[in-house]
Parts: structure tokens; sequence; C-alpha cells
């Protein structure tokens, strides 16, 4: 499922064999813990203070460059306008500049105090056991209103159906952390949250439930769709630090995205 947060987790489909099809997005969360109607987005919702009309989905997104973010594309699809949170507490708005929905990604203009831009890793080559980071907004208005940071490692170096776009992931993920920064151990961005297999459909098909298979746009993806829009995001090599020292990176520079209708 993709990971913005709409009220549904979508799943893994075409068991068995392996699926051909990408998971459904992590999904707009709706801005509430009620369900949204099927094939909905999101949930219902009054309308949102600083924002024009009614929030039908959130996800992530985080600053590469001044006056630029990225999120995926599933977060932005179908909004009348886009607002963003930063990590000040400030609403803002936001336009979306382009999209890629063959990579899931979205390059979205804020404004200039939106935050600090992240940098990428240099060396994109990453391994399988490397640990990394996710920073983002998973249900909200179901846990908690800021950001929330889960560790794990690279699984395997393609996605579903062997996507070379993606890695696979075992950091958990949840609806709403779609668009979110996967950092390595230095804080550096080495790709984009974007979906989780579907564990109940998975089980209703193999009678077996996978646990902490997610997954996430490669860096070297995003960079070349960054780049053909323009934007020349920082690249840093780093030495590891710590988790907590790692979500301090990624914190002034994380987005909550409010998709609009």
């Amino acid at each position: 499922m993709l990971l913005a947060v709409p009220g549904q987790m979508a799943i893994a489909q075409g068991f068995p064999p392996l699926p051909t099809q990408k998971p459904p997005p992590l999904g707009a969360g709706g801005p509430g813990p009620q369900a949204a109607a099927p094939g909905k987005p999101g949930a219902p919702a009054a309308p949102v203070p600083g924002g024009t009309g009614r929030m039908l989905s959130s996800g992530t997104g985080f600053v590469v460059a001044p006056g630029r973010a990225v999120t995926n594309a599933h977060v932005i699809d179908d909004c009348r306008s886009v607002r963003v949170r930063n990590a000040a507490g400030a609403d803002l708005p936001a336009r979306v500049l382009r999209a890629d929905r063959d990579r899931d990604l979205a390059l979205v203009e804020v404004p200039e105090n939106a935050g600090p831009p992240l940098a990428f890793r240099r060396n994109q080559g990453l391994r399988r056991g490397e640990g990394v980071v996710t920073y983002g907004f998973p249900l909200a208005g179901l846990l908690s209103s800021g950001p929330t940071l889960t560790t794990g490692e690279i699984s395997a170096l393609a996605g579903l159906s062997d996507n070379q776009g993606q890695f696979q992931i075992s950091a958990p993920v949840q609806p709403g952390n779609s668009g979110g920064p996967l950092l390595d151990m230095a804080g550096q961005v080495v790709g984009v949250v974007v979906s989780k297999l579907n564990a109940q459909r998975v089980a209703q098909r193999t009678g077996d439930i996978p646990q902490n298979v997610n997954f996430a746009v490669k860096g070297s993806e995003a960079l070349e769709f960054l780049r053909a829009a323009g934007v020349q995001p920082r690249l840093a090599e780093g030495a590891p630090r710590g988790a907590a020292e790692v979500g301090e990176v990624a914190h002034p520079s994380t987005l909550f995205m409010r998709c609009m209708g």
C-alpha cells in the first residue's frame, strides 16, 4: 500500500505468484481516526484552520533545496491545493511543480522559510543490511501530531516484483509516512518512503503474515528526478550518528503535507 494516509491500506496484489503491480500507496492519512470510504484517499473532515476547503488526506515531504520540497506523487494527486506545516508549526502554502507517477515522486514549491534542505548521500551505492531511519507523520489524527522516527535496515536492493527503482526496507512505516525521507545513519537522504506490503492480503493468500516488508524510492531515482527539474540538491558524506541524532538532522527539514479539497 502506498503511504499517504487514506483510511484503508491497500495491499500487495497478485498472490500467488508474487504481485506484478506495485503496492498501494502508504496512503493519505485522513485528518482523524475515522476510516475513509472505500476508494477514497482520506476521511471526511471539517475545514482546517489556516487552509482552504477540507483536508482530504495527508502525507510527508522534505525540503531538498531553498523553496523546493519533494514528496510522493500519490500524496498530491487530486488536490485542489496543498498546505504544509513545518517544524516551527507554521502553516504554509505549497504548489506542485512537477510529478513523475512512474517513480511516484513530486516536486513542490514551498516558502523559503519552510526549512533547511536535507543533503543527499553522495555515494548512493547502498548495501543490504545498512541501517536506515524514517521520519514522517503516520496516521495523522490517530497517533502523535508530531513526527515519528523509526529505524531498520536495507533488506533488498529492489522493490516489489524486482522493481530496480526501489529498496525494500525493514523500518516500520504506516499510512502518512508517504513522501518522507529515508536517511542513512549519517543523516543523509538515501530514499523516499513510498509503500508497504499489505500483510492482511498476503496472509489471506499464503497463510503467513509478512513482517516489516516496506519500500522506498531509491535516492538515485530522486536525484535524477530533481536534476531533470533543474534542482541541484546538496550532496554530502558524513560520519555515523545515533538514530536520535539523525532525527535531529531530519526534524527541521521534514514537512507535514496536507491535500486540500
